[in-house]
């Protein structure tokens, strides 16, 4: 690359609703102030020639779960075209949650859980409070949280879900998140950005298919020592031989006292620059560089 970057942030069409990512401008607009040539870009955009640019960054394509083959499928045409950070092979790889059973294979603490393909008998938890959702999503749509007793609701998710073609995730529902919330640990450049910690997501009786607040109570958080460990950890155990140039590392804590993860977020993690300003600076220098 010579001369002015071009850079593509990447994001989703909104389709006449109010946009979600409320990043996205601030992004754009620092990365110009910094010289760049930068243009937010939907990924489903017919039109757009993505080997026109130096460096496609995936932030806000918040629909590729319901589209999951069809975002992967631009990813892999995106990849030859130009820079994809992150790359397509960690894209195809964190598209499918069954990654956490990759991570605790690999000695990562992590949240158990269990997957039910469609066709595959289902066994719920009978003892014990649980969450079910899609292994391919986000923003806590089709998630939702049972206690014991309400097997036949919770099955009658799991119909859905299959129906529509999901492979279903039931987990223990941690009751630690109801006291210290989920902390969202940010990478960038390979480096620490920032923390954050946000409330509950998931409250008793909420249908599976309401719209939820997907990070209520959002304030920054000092990692621990421990928590800053297991999100190093669990980025060490992705076995797919790329640089990640932004990750999000989503930890609780778990019956042991100690924080084992929740999520990995490798494709389009809100940064949550909005509540760390601070930040803008070191994200505007990494991304140029990763452009050339």
């Amino acid at each position: 690359m010579t001369g002015t970057p071009r850079i593509a942030v990447v994001t989703y069409d909104a389709r006449g609703e109010q946009h979600k990512d409320r990043d996205l401008p601030v992004l754009v607009d620092a990365l110009r102030e910094a010289g760049a040539d930068a243009v937010a870009v939907h990924w489903d955009d017919p039109s757009a020639d993505w080997a026109a640019f130096d460096l496609a960054l995936i932030r806000s394509t918040w629909d590729y779960s319901w589209r999951a083959e069809e975002f992967t499928a631009w990813a892999e045409r995106c990849g030859k075209a130009t820079r994809l950070a992150n790359p397509v092979g960690v894209v195809r790889w964190n598209a499918d949650k069954r990654y956490l059973g990759q991570l605790a294979e690999a000695a990562v603490p992590a949240v158990p859980t269990r997957y039910f393909a469609p066709g595959d008998p289902v066994d719920l938890p009978a003892d014990r409070e649980y969450v079910v959702k899609p292994a391919s999503g986000a923003g806590a749509r089709y998630a939702a949280r049972y206690p014991a007793g309400e097997r036949d609701a919770a099955l009658r998710q799991v119909e859905r879900m299959h129906a529509e073609g999901f492979t279903v995730m039931v987990q223990p529902y941690l009751g630690s998140i109801d006291t210290y919330g989920e902390r969202a640990l940010q990478f960038f450049g390979g480096h620490l950005l920032h923390a954050s910690v946000k409330g509950a997501v998931l409250a008793p009786g909420t249908p599976y298919d309401a719209d939820k607040v997907a990070h209520p109570d959002l304030r920054p958080w000092q990692p621990t020592a421990a928590e800053l460990a297991v999100a190093e950890q669990a980025l060490a155990a992705v076995p797919v031989d790329a640089e990640l140039l932004y990750a999000r590392v989503d930890l609780v804590t778990g019956p042991d006292g100690e924080p084992c993860v929740m999520e990995l977020e490798l494709i389009e993690p809100n940064l949550f620059l909005d509540l760390h300003p601070e930040s803008v600076p070191r994200v505007v220098r990494a991304v140029p560089a990763a452009a050339g």
